[in-house]
């Protein structure tokens, strides 16, 4: 399956780099985890954030930032065949989540629901 894993980017961080760092370390380890499991993870993080780079952001929640971060991995969860949620307290997160059960896909809380794929 192709799971979008989504959990908190900037929840919690006061936009600390530090502390955003640390929440797309453990997106990047779920998704690890759900390679190792025989499926394709994807984070919105990883396809917006080259293109906010690309088109002149110059702060985390600026007006180019928000034009592309969330609307970008909310397109991109419409294709997904499920979500896995992590982590805290996220409104994005939460968005995903609902966009995926609106769409009839299954939301996975925790990597032991993920089923894995035999080879």
């Amino acid at each position: 399956m192709l799971i979008l894993v989504a959990g908190p980017y900037r929840s919690g961080t006061g936009d600390d780099p530090l502390l955003i760092e640390r929440n797309m370390r453990s997106m990047n380890e779920a998704a690890l985890a759900l390679f190792h499991r025989g499926h394709v993870p994807v984070t919105g993080e990883a396809l917006a954030l080259p293109l906010i780079d690309l088109a002149g952001s110059r702060a985390v929640g600026d007006a180019i930032f928000d034009e592309i971060f969330h609307p970008l991995a909310e397109r991109l969860v419409r294709r997904c065949d499920a979500c896995l949620r992590i982590g805290g307290r996220s409104q994005g997160a939460d968005a995903m989540v609902r966009i995926a059960r609106d769409a009839g896909r299954p939301v996975f809380h925790g990597l032991d629901a993920v089923p894995e794929v035999q080879p």
